[in-house]
């Protein structure tokens, strides 16, 4: 789906190696007829809540209600939540109960010494426990904000970064992640894989 948002042609790519045949809409009747959704984004969670509202929120929630199978990433897995401490007032689409905060990291890299940054930029070992994901392996971030959901079950993943990151949320048809899987080579390419293979029954 296209939101406006950045990194389309990358994950439309990636999606493409994987085997899906692609289309790029930001429209709500191609929402309505989507087989599968794929909702990526790089930029600011107020743009985002502006994309979503109205008509093409609404085709997106109708049709995951359904169980199409819905595939978040970064932004795309914010914007499910309600609400954002980047954004004050904006809304999310409130799939999910939580909201999306400032990362916080604690302490120092433990290669070079130096404090930790925001944003979290780089590659970083994932912890997984869903079907779509390996148990461990490192994938690529770029963000400074984290989905919090009031229900911790919802986290299927997580990284560290001075601080424990909500790296994945999962319920039913829906996956989400705030790693970027166009970006990161082959463990990703498996993650896109898995999701246009997965029976979503």
């Amino acid at each position: 789906m296209d939101l406006g948002l950045g990194n389309l042609r990358s994950v439309a790519r990636a999606l493409e190696r994987a085997g899906a045949v692609v289309s790029v809409s930001g429209r709500a009747d191609d929402v309505r007829r989507a087989e599968r959704l794929v909702v990526p984004g790089q930029g600011a969670f107020r743009d985002c809540a502006v994309a979503i509202a109205g008509e093409f929120g609404e085709s997106l929630l109708e049709r995951i209600a359904t169980g199409v199978p819905y595939l978040g990433i970064c932004l795309g897995m914010q914007m499910l939540f309600e609400s954002s401490e980047e954004a004050p007032g904006a809304r999310g689409l409130g799939l999910f109960d939580g909201e999306v905060v400032r990362l916080r990291p604690q302490g120092v890299d433990a290669v070079s010494g130096a404090p930790l940054k925001i944003p979290h930029m780089g590659w970083n070992e994932v912890r997984g426990s869903h079907p779509l994901l390996p148990a461990r392996d490192y994938f690529y971030f770029v963000h400074s904000y984290q989905a919090r959901p009031s229900d911790s079950q919802l986290v299927v993943a997580t990284a560290e970064h001075g601080e424990t990151i909500c790296a994945a949320v999962a319920r039913d048809n829906v996956f989400a992640c705030q790693f970027h899987p166009e970006k990161s080579s082959d463990a990703g390419a498996r993650v896109l894989e898995r999701f246009l293979a997965s029976a979503w029954s």
